[in-house]
């Protein structure tokens, strides 16, 4: 009997080592998915299906020197105003660490981008927070799809700790 239980308690352990730390896994975010960063794309409409955590990475991809991306704060992102203090960033592959909880705002600065709407805002959530409200699936051929899932993981964890502990 106890080496059933052994057995049992082992395989939950594992079921955990193995589930937990791909839940906390950070998620890569290309912004704009297979359109990258460009004019003429709806920014807000996909950030709707998003959910950004601490721990994430924003990727904007685009042709340099065509766009920017430039990290400023709520008035400036509102007014389209770069700030002589602000970072720019031009590679055209700029990797944006989310590192903290809170409002981000980003624009592209080249010419009247902003003004045309080359503009993302993000809500930046704890590393373990659930969203207030799970997004919309992204569509079969989003890059989106290939996020791991988060929730799956930790409800498979919870249920082989269960499972073990019936057994018990």
């Amino acid at each position: 009997m106890a080496s059933k239980q052994m057995l049992a308690l082992a395989a939950a352990i594992l079921a955990l080592a193995v589930l937990l730390p791909v839940r906390a896994a950070a998620t890569e975010h290309l912004v704009g998915d297979d359109n990258g960063w460009v004019l003429n794309f709806d920014y807000a409409a996909w950030v709707a299906t998003k959910q950004f955590r601490v721990g994430d990475t924003l990727v904007f991809k685009y042709k340099k020197p065509n766009h920017t991306v430039v990290e400023v704060g709520g008035a400036d992102f509102a007014n389209c105003t770069k700030p002589a203090t602000a970072n720019e960033l031009g590679s055209g592959e700029d990797r944006v660490a989310l590192d903290k909880e809170g409002r981000r705002w980003f624009f592209c600065g080249v010419k009247d981008h902003c003004q045309k709407n080359m503009k993302l805002k993000i809500t930046v959530l704890a590393a373990g927070a659930l969203a207030p409200e799970a997004p919309p699936p992204p569509p079969p051929s989003s890059p989106a799809g290939k996020v791991q899932p988060r929730v799956a993981h930790a409800v498979a964890a919870v249920i082989a700790g269960a499972a073990a502990m019936l057994v018990l």
